[in-house]
């Protein structure tokens, strides 16, 4: 027996935890730690509000209305002065909407995330929402779940791939612990923060970390909704339609929405410092507020009052139109948080206001303007994001009315289709894009679009005279620096024309033919060309919709003058040298 235990306790066991199982516990504890972020930022976001907001309201006696309302714009000032220290010392981190620039990070960049911007996306938003600054909470949480990730992944010196799936995995916490929405969590991380490109391995680590961050924010808010709302249903098959309605309506607005956004953050943009255009836009905001005070912070108990049906269809109309400009204001001007709460506040406002005109119009086959109100907000919200899933999932789970669903389906799609039909890029996209960043098209080919012709064309070209024939252009060819096509020029050494060997091997064993035959007369006349300025992901779309490989270089300012010749082989190496250097990170 002892000889038994003494080889027993002389084994040596190896144990190795696999890659799918390591995966699985940095979500569960990401889950866990968003969550619990989710607590402090609501906490820190609650005691602004109270002390800023509230007290400040009660303090001026805004509260008795008349010409003490006039002392509102006082309270989002405040909150921007408060925001001026952070704003000059830590810049960009704090100062307007950073979900574009998160998602850059993520995606194209190495997804590094520091722990000072965690604590500045708590603190800043807090500031601006909780002092009555039009914003939402939403898309700061995401990027303090998805800098949770980061430090995890940083810690554990996970893959550049392996990073941008934590990263996702803490928003999908953050977003899910927020709303108490599991589903939606999940929906909008692989919608909006991955793009719509995942793996199933990746799916179930986003989804454990959804689900333990919801499991930590129950622990200490319950399982209650976000909204508390009537149980409303279809009218009938004959309602079907309108919701299709609500979607084309909805769609426009989403639109009109993101296009006064940049416009307005555009404006500001180019006047003044930085401190002066945010203390401007939270004045305005404030003297907004005078008159329509529901513009203020996140809005959330109006969104419920319109889900109940007790808001007018004119108010509700008009607060939808002044939240666009009071967020695009707030956040133009340097204020901090996200987009995604007055989304939430301007679908209730619009399609209540649809469901109370047609309500009126067509009592008998319509609900009341509350169930309009319900499906506006998941159809704006998706039509804005551009996320269907996202929006149906997290209005189902918002609200917990299943009846809804069938509504819900119609208006989201509808409105997703009609805005991306007028605008390709979404709210998060869009800025983006105007930079010429093609978040679609993943890291490599980002990348690629960073790369100038001009730093991979080959200037050790040779032109041939369009007066030679064939037979001498063979010989220089023989002679020459062994490439397969070759630009014309006239006297001038102007491109008249491109020759390849294809053209010239139909005659190459015809002597007599290569002696009377130009280059000219053979040359292609109608020539695809580059300029040194254009990028090598444009490049590599004409190499594959012409089929060739190579395409001359030409001037800027003059498109006959070739400067050098860029070959189709030269950017797959570069786009080839680009993923693996992806991967080994």
């Amino acid at each position: 027996m002892r000889g038994f235990l003494k080889k027993a306790l002389s084994l040596k066991f190896t144990f190795r935890i696999g890659t799918s199982t390591s995966l699985i516990a940095m979500a569960i504890l990401i889950g866990a730690l968003s969550g619990a972020a989710n607590m402090l930022f609501r906490t820190t976001l609650e005691f602004c509000k109270e002390m800023i907001l509230h007290n400040g309201f009660q303090l001026l006696g805004i509260e008795r209305g008349g010409y003490y309302r006039l002392f509102t714009p006082l309270m989002p000032l405040t909150g921007a002065l408060l925001l001026i220290p952070l704003s000059y010392r830590f810049g960009s981190e704090v100062r307007g909407y950073g979900f574009p620039s998160f998602l850059e990070r993520v995606n194209i960049q190495d997804g590094i995330i520091r722990l000072k911007t965690i604590i500045l996306k708590i603190i800043a938003p807090a500031l601006t929402i909780g002092s009555g600054g039009s914003a939402g909470v939403e898309g700061p949480i995401a990027q303090i779940g998805g800098g949770i990730g980061s430090l995890i992944g940083q810690t554990f010196k996970v893959s550049g791939n392996r990073m941008k799936l934590l990263i996702a995995a803490g928003c999908a916490g953050g977003i899910a612990a927020t709303f108490n929405a599991p589903i939606a969590g999940v929906m909008f991380a692989t919608e909006i923060v991955l793009l719509g490109n995942f793996e199933l391995t990746s799916f179930g680590a986003i989804v454990v970390s959804s689900g333990m961050a919801t499991v930590v924010s129950r622990i200490y808010y319950g399982e209650n909704p976000a909204f508390h709302v009537p149980q409303y249903a279809l009218q009938g098959i004959l309602e079907t339609p309108f919701y299709l309605f609500l979607g084309l309506f909805i769609g426009p607005i989403s639109v009109f929405y993101i296009r006064t956004f940049y416009w307005i953050k555009n404006r500001f943009s180019s006047y003044g410092n930085p401190y002066t255009r945010l203390l401007a836009g939270a004045f305005i905001v404030g003297c907004i507020g005078i008159f329509f005070p529901q513009i203020l912070s996140d809005g959330y108990e109006y969104i419920e009052s319109a889900l109940t049906g007790s808001m007018g269809l004119s108010l509700m109309l008009v607060l939808a139109f002044l939240k666009i400009f009071a967020t695009s204001i707030t956040l133009g001007s340097g204020g901090a948080g996200g987009v995604f709460a007055p989304a939430l506040f301007i679908g209730a406002m619009a399609g209540g206001a649809f469901g109370g005109l047609v309500n009126h119009l067509f009592p008998s086959y319509t609900s009341s303007p509350g169930a309009y109100a319900m499906v506006g907000v998941g159809a704006f919200l998706s039509a804005v994001t551009h996320a269907p899933l996202t929006g149906m999932f997290l209005l189902f789970e918002m609200t917990g009315n299943y009846k809804i669903i069938i509504p819900i389906m119609f208006a989201t799609t509808m409105g997703t289709f009609v805005a991306h039909r007028m605008m390709p890029e979404s709210i998060d996209t869009y800025e983006l894009a105007q930079k010429g960043i093609n978040i679609h098209a993943g890291r490599e080919a980002t990348i690629l679009s960073s790369i100038k012709v001009k730093d991979v064309m080959r200037r050790d070209f040779m032109t041939v005279r369009d007066k030679v024939n064939l037979k001498e252009f063979i010989d220089l060819v023989v002679e020459g620096s062994g490439g397969f096509y070759y630009p014309v020029v006239d006297s001038k050494g102007e491109m008249v024309g491109i020759i390849s060997l294809q053209d010239v091997r139909k005659v190459l064993y015809e002597e007599y033919i290569k002696e009377i035959v130009t280059v000219g007369e053979l040359a292609t006349e109608d020539v695809l060309t580059l300029t040194p300025e254009d990028n090598l992901a444009d490049a590599l779309h004409h190499f594959a919709e012409m089929d060739i490989d190579e395409i001359p270089v030409v001037a800027t300012d003059n498109p006959r003058k070739v400067v050098g010749m860029l070959r189709r082989g030269d950017v797959i190496s570069i786009y080839n040298r680009e993923i693996l250097r992806r991967q080994t990170e």
